[in-house]
This record gives C-alpha cells, sequence and structure tokens, in this order.
C-alpha cells in the first residue's frame, strides 16, 4: 500500500474498466471547460473528504464486506451543476441496484461513526466531463454502456492531484 498523506481525502465508488473510461473520454470535447484527465473519470457514491489514516481498516472491511453485485449503468445524455461550473455524463435511468448499494454503503459508514464529509440530499450518479464548464450541448450522442464490475475506495492527493485506488473488489 502507497504510503497516505496524514489525512487523505477518500471516496468509494464503481471504477471504471479501460474502454469505459475511453468511451466517457470520447464525450469530453463536445462540452467545453477544462477536462478531467481520463484517469479520474469516475462515479462517486460517498465522498469521505479528510480522513484520519486509523480509521482506513474499518473503511476497507466496509467496501470488502458491503454485498453488491455488478451492474450494468447507461449513461445518455450530458448534464450540467450550474454553481460548480460540471458538465457530466447522465443516467436517464438509474439502476436500483445502483440506488441500493449507495444505500447500503452509507448505513454502513453510518453505523461505524464514519459519515462522508457532506452528504446531498438526492443521490445523482454521474460522471465528471470537465470543470469551468458552462452548460453542456442539447445533442444527443451514443449512450456508454458500463458494466460496472468494480468497487473501489481512493485517495485523491491534494499534491499531485491523482487519485490513487486504495482497496478494491470485484462486484459479481
Amino acid at each position: 500500500m502507497k504510503n497516505l498523506s496524514a489525512q487523505p481525502r477518500l471516496f468509494y465508488g464503481p471504477w471504471p474498466d479501460p474502454a469505459t473510461r475511453g468511451a466517457l473520454a470520447a464525450l469530453q470535447p463536445a462540452v467545453g471547460g477544462t477536462p478531467s484527465r481520463p484517469g479520474k473519470l469516475h462515479l462517486t457514491m460517498a465522498f469521505l473528504g479528510q480522513r484520519d489514516e486509523h480509521e482506513l481498516p474499518a473503511l476497507i472491511t466496509i467496501l470488502q464486506t458491503l454485498p453488491a453485485q455488478a451492474m450494468t449503468l447507461v449513461f445518455d445524455h450530458y448534464s450540467h451543476f450550474p454553481k460548480a461550473e460540471l458538465s457530466w455524463a447522465a443516467l436517464r435511468t438509474v439502476p436500483p441496484a445502483l440506488l441500493a448499494l449507495r444505500a447500503e454503503l452509507m448505513a454502513r459508514l453510518a453505523a461505524a461513526g464514519l459519515a462522508p464529509a457532506f452528504e446531498h440530499d438526492r443521490f445523482t450518479p454521474h460522471v465528471t466531463l470537465a470543470r469551468k464548464a458552462g452548460p453542456p450541448p442539447a445533442i444527443p450522442f451514443a449512450p456508454v454502456t458500463w458494466h460496472a464490475a468494480q468497487l473501489v475506495l481512493v485517495e485523491s492527493d491534494k499534491r499531485s492531484g491523482e487519485y490513487h485506488v486504495l482497496a478494491s473488489r470485484e462486484l459479481n
């Protein structure tokens, strides 16, 4: 395991395979703004913020014991968070399995006293394509189908801006 910063910034989420990551990256030119690096394209299920390193074993245990199945996510349109100036790939239909997985993850984090840094009232699954972006074009694109088969706990390194997968599990 790599050396963590004293208080790593962490998140959980499905991790795209290279083909899905490439298909999502191909959507970026249409949205303008500053594109997310292809290696950083992901879907965040729970942003934990800065955490003490001693919490890591419990967070990994939650990941490894979370009941979860692989699922298909179909990104089929662009959307935008105006206040944050983010353009993203969105799903018209969110699979119930994704919502159930997130609900179970949040319940387990709360039960362990490891609640996320903040929680939005509503979970909006998305993949951020660009920052400092205006509204995306209202043009259709060929849907990107992602067979989400890997769930990860990731550190976002504040110094380098890179993501480091700390723990991973396959979803069946």
